[in-house]
């Protein structure tokens, strides 16, 4: 396996680092780096410890910016597969190359994220739709209508099979792992995202040139902060980045958003069962 790997850190406790860092060591061959944007570099003695590259940003050029740093390295080096991870994400030895696997069998996937779980074991529900301005006002200020109205549950495609296989428009960034000549065609983040909907953006350029999949067979888990909701700061970025997103794209009217999430919607009553995807699998055998 020729896969690369970046975290990106911005004074996160350094057991939460030296738990995402073993997670990473675990899978042997992996190059990772750890792109710490904190004001100091305490975590280097972190990073050192599981022999992982580290590198001080404490301009803090923002979350996809720093990623992109580690993802230009591992481009020039020659990596076919890079794995975009959260500080705050743990996961067992056999995910990496389950994701591997799939990827190699279907060259027609550029981006893939395994189930993804609270450490409590329940399901986080992150398969998203190309959002709509609504969308994310309403969810974020008013949930309980939100949630009644029932876009929650189309937004976050709820009433397709999480148990199966099942091409998704928007998929989370705490756990990106990517076909490397696809992202170098993207250009990678779009560093005008300083923080929130990068991955959105990503997964829609991506999703212009190859498939955007959903992978349940195996799972991590994801502490899911949520900052926005508690801290104003971070909402303000949200807010700025959501703002920067659909002047991007197009607020209330986006022809490409239309037809991307009519025709996930479509595919979401078909997506495969476990039981479909065996077969499938081993009628390719």
């Amino acid at each position: 396996m020729s896969i690369s790997c970046s975290v990106v850190s911005y004074h996160n406790p350094p057991e939460q680092i030296a738990q995402v860092l073993r997670s990473i060591v675990a899978t042997p061959g992996i190059v990772a780096c750890l792109v710490d944007n904190s004001r100091d570099d305490s975590l280097s003695v972190v990073a050192q410890q599981f022999g992982i590259r580290y590198l001080h940003r404490p301009d803090n050029p923002g979350f996809g910016a720093a990623h992109n740093i580690a993802i230009a390295d591992a481009l020039a080096s020659g990596s076919t597969y890079h794995l975009v991870l959260n500080p705050d994400i743990s996961f067992s030895a056999d995910v990496i190359p389950a994701l591997h696997a799939y990827m190699e069998s279907h060259h027609d996937i550029g981006l893939i994220m395994p189930d993804i779980r609270y450490p409590d074991g329940s399901r986080q529900h992150l398969c998203k739709l190309l959002p709509h301005p609504v969308d994310l006002l309403v969810r974020r200020f008013m949930p309980p209508l939100y949630r009644l109205s029932g876009r929650l549950d189309t937004y976050e495609m709820r009433r397709a099979d999480y148990d199966g296989i099942m091409d998704v428009p928007a998929l989370s960034g705490c756990f990106m792992f990517l076909r490397s000549s696809i992202l170098e065609k993207t250009g990678g983040f779009d560093d005008r995202f300083f923080m929130y909907m990068e991955d959105v953006d990503l997964s829609r350029r991506i999703g212009q040139l190859s498939r955007t999949v959903f992978f349940p067979f195996v799972s991590i888990v994801h502490a899911y902060e949520k900052g926005s909701y508690k801290n104003r700061k971070l909402l303000t970025y949200h807010i700025r980045s959501a703002i920067r997103y659909f002047n991007k794209w197009g607020w209330f009217f986006d022809a490409q958003r239309s037809a991307v999430n009519r025709k996930a919607l479509q595919c979401q009553m078909q997506s495969q069962t476990p039981a479909a995807e065996a077969a499938s699998l081993s009628n390719r055998k």
